[in-house]
C-alpha cells in the first residue's frame, strides 16, 4: 500500500458520492485564489453519461484536468455545455489525456482560447492523432456555428460564434508535449504521471497519478483508466493492467454486456457484406474516424484475402479517417502479432492497403459516390451519424430497401446512429424527414471498449482492501448499476457512481 493513503470521506448523499455546495447541474467552483488543506477530485463530464469526458484533481493550490473532451448530444445543449466550463480555464496547471478521441480531447482548443497556458500531456500516439481530430474538430464547430445562423437570421436573431475555430485547435496543439509509455513525468507540484497501454485505440493509455499532499505528507495512487480496450484487439496490443491503487476511475461503456468475438463479429460482418452485394446494394457504414475505421478495413481487407466476400470497392470516405490512416501507418510497433503476421505472410506493406481500398480524399470524389449505382461498401464519419459525409451518404441510401446500414459503434443517446439502431422508420438528415427502408444492422464485436467481462478483469489485480474510491464514469447508469453490483460482488466495497458536478474529498 502507498503510504500515507487516506481514507476518504463523503457528505451525505442518495447517490453514495458528495457534491459540493456550490451548485447542482453544474457547479461554478469558487474562486480560485487560495491554496485547499485537502486533496479534491471533481467529475466534470463523462458521468453518467458516454461523453465529455472531464476530470478535475485539485491538489497544493493546482488544478489538473483528466481529459478535456467535448459533449455531443443535442446542438443547443451541448453548445452551451461545451462552451462554458465550470472553472476558469486560466487556473488550470496541467491537463493529461488518456486518448485523442474527440470526447476526450475535442474542448482543448476552447480550454486554450479562455486562457489555459499549461502543458498537455499525452502519448506519441495521441499527439499525433489529435493534430487531424482537433483540426477537423474547429472545422465542425464552424460549420455548426454557420448553419445555427442561418436558422437564427430567419427567426430574427442575433448570430453564435463557433466554440472554437481550426486556428484555435492549431494553436492549442503547440501545447502537447508527448511521453512514451511507462515513462514517468513530473506535471505540477506533488503530480506524476505515467501512462500505460490500453489498447483503445493508437495511443490510448491508462493513467497512474502519483500525488502528494505537501501540507499533510499524504499520498495516493490514482489510477484513470481512460477508455479501455479489447482484451484481443483486431489491431493493437492487448491492455496491461494496474496493480496498486488508492483511487481508481473506471470507465462503464459497456459495463451490462459481452461482446461477440473477433471471430464472430468477422463472420457477421462477412453475411451483411455479402447479403447486401447479392441484393445489388450498398453496405453504409457510420464509423469513428480514429481506430473504428482501421479496424473495418483491415477486416474487410482479411475478408477480401481469404475471398469469403465479392470482389467489391471499398470506400473510405472521410478526410480525418483517411489521416488517422496514415497515423496508424507511421506507428507499427502498436500493432498486434496477429497483425504483424498478416502483413508479412501476405507480403503487405501495411493492413490498411488493398487495390479495392480506395481513400476518399476530396469533396468531389464523394459525391461521385452519389452515383455510384454498383454494390460497394462506404466507410465515412461520423460514427454517431452526428456530423460529416455520412449525413450526406445516409440521405442518398436509407431510403433504398436493397441497402444496409450497418453499426459498428456506440451510439450516444439523441444522436441519429441511435434512432437507426432502435428502429426508427423516418428519421430527419439535413433537416428533412426520410423513410428508412434499408436495413439496420449492428455488430457489437468490433467496440474497441471492453465488455463487462473484461472491465472487472481490468481491475481484478488491486488489492481490495487498498482501495478507498472507486469511481464508474463513461456510462450510461443502467450499465452503471450492473457493473457497480458486479464489482461489489468481486469484493470492491467503494464503488461509487458520480453525477456531473460531484465532488469527493480525500
Amino acid at each position: 500500500m502507498i503510504a500515507g493513503a487516506a481514507t476518504v470521506s463523503y457528505p451525505p448523499r442518495a447517490t453514495d458520492c458528495g457534491r459540493t455546495q456550490y451548485g447542482v447541474l453544474w457547479p461554478d467552483l469558487p474562486p480560485f485564489t487560495e491554496r485547499l488543506l485537502f486533496m479534491q477530485l471533481h467529475f466534470h463530464g463523462a458521468a453518467q453519461e458516454v461523453t465529455g469526458s472531464m476530470h478535475l484533481i485539485e491538489i497544493n493550490g493546482k488544478r489538473i484536468l483528466l481529459d478535456c473532451g467535448i459533449y455531443q448530444g443535442k446542438r443547443s445543449l451541448a453548445y452551451e455545455r461545451n462552451l462554458n466550463f465550470p472553472f476558469e480555464a486560466a487556473s488550470i496547471e496541467a491537463v493529461v489525456l488518456s486518448h485523442a478521441h474527440i470526447d476526450h480531447t475535442g474542448n482543448i482548443p476552447n480550454l486554450v482560447k479562455q486562457g489555459f497556458a499549461g502543458n498537455i500531456w499525452c502519448t506519441v500516439g495521441t499527439r499525433n492523432l489529435s493534430t487531424y481530430m482537433l483540426m477537423d474538430s474547429g472545422g465542425i464547430q464552424e460549420q455548426d456555428a454557420e448553419y445555427v445562423n442561418k436558422q437564427r437570421a430567419r427567426a430574427g436573431e442575433p448570430p453564435i460564434q463557433p466554440i472554437y475555430t481550426r486556428a484555435d485547435a492549431q494553436r492549442s496543439l503547440g501545447q502537447f508535449i508527448a511521453v512514451g509509455f511507462d515513462r514517468t513525468v513530473h506535471v505540477a507540484d506533488g503530480v506524476d504521471v505515467t501512462f500505460h497501454q490500453v489498447g483503445h485505440i493508437l495511443g490510448a493509455a491508462w493513467v497512474s497519478i502519483d500525488l502528494h499532499e505537501l501540507d499533510t505528507g499524504k499520498r495516493w495512487r490514482l489510477v484513470f483508466s481512460g477508455d479501455i480496450g479489447r482484451a484481443q484487439s483486431m489491431l493493437l496490443r492487448p491492455p496491461t493492467r494496474p496493480d496498486v491503487a488508492d483511487i481508481l476511475i473506471l470507465e462503464s461503456t459497456y459495463g451490462d454486456r459481452l461482446h461477440e468475438s473477433v471471430d464472430a463479429s468477422s463472420k457477421a460482418l462477412r453475411d451483411v457484406v455479402n447479403a447486401t452485394a447479392k441484393r445489388r446494394g450498398k453496405v453504409i457504414i457510420p464509423s469513428f474516424a480514429v481506430g473504428r475505421t482501421q479496424e473495418l478495413v483491415y477486416a474487410l481487407n482479411k475478408l477480401d484475402e481469404s475471398g469469403d466476400i465479392p470482389v467489391l470497392p471499398i470506400f473510405v470516405d472521410s478526410p480525418l479517417a483517411v489521416e488517422a490512416t496514415d497515423v496508424f501507418r507511421m506507428h507499427p510497433e502498436a500493432w498486434n502479432d496477429e497483425v504483424q503476421r498478416f502483413v508479412v505472410e501476405d507480403h503487405k506493406r501495411n493492413p490498411f492497403d488493398d487495390p479495392n481500398i480506395e481513400y476518399v480524399r476530396d469533396v468531389r470524389r464523394s459525391k461521385q459516390l452519389n452515383n455510384f449505382n454498383q454494390p460497394c461498401i462506404i466507410i465515412s464519419a461520423s460514427g454517431m451519424a452526428e456530423s460529416g459525409r455520412i449525413l450526406h451518404h445516409l440521405k442518398n441510401n436509407v431510403g433504398d430497401s436493397e441497402n444496409t446500414v450497418l453499426i459498428v459503434s456506440f451510439q450516444a443517446e439523441n444522436t441519429l446512429g441511435r434512432r437507426l439502431k432502435d428502429g426508427e422508420k423516418v428519421v430527419r438528415i439535413f433537416g428533412e424527414e426520410h423513410q428508412v427502408r434499408a436495413q439496420v444492422k449492428s455488430i457489437e464485436g468490433y467496440s474497441a471498449h471492453a465488455d463487462q467481462a473484461e472491465l472487472l478483469q481490468w481491475a481484478d489485480k488491486l488489492d481490495r482492501a487498498q482501495l478507498h474510491g472507486l469511481y464508474l464514469v463513461h456510462g450510461e447508469p443502467p450499465a452503471q448499476t450492473v457493473l457497480a453490483d458486479k464489482l461489489r460482488e468481486q469484493g470492491f466495497d467503494h464503488v461509487k457512481i458520480p453525477a456531473r458536478g460531484d465532488t469527493a474529498t480525500f
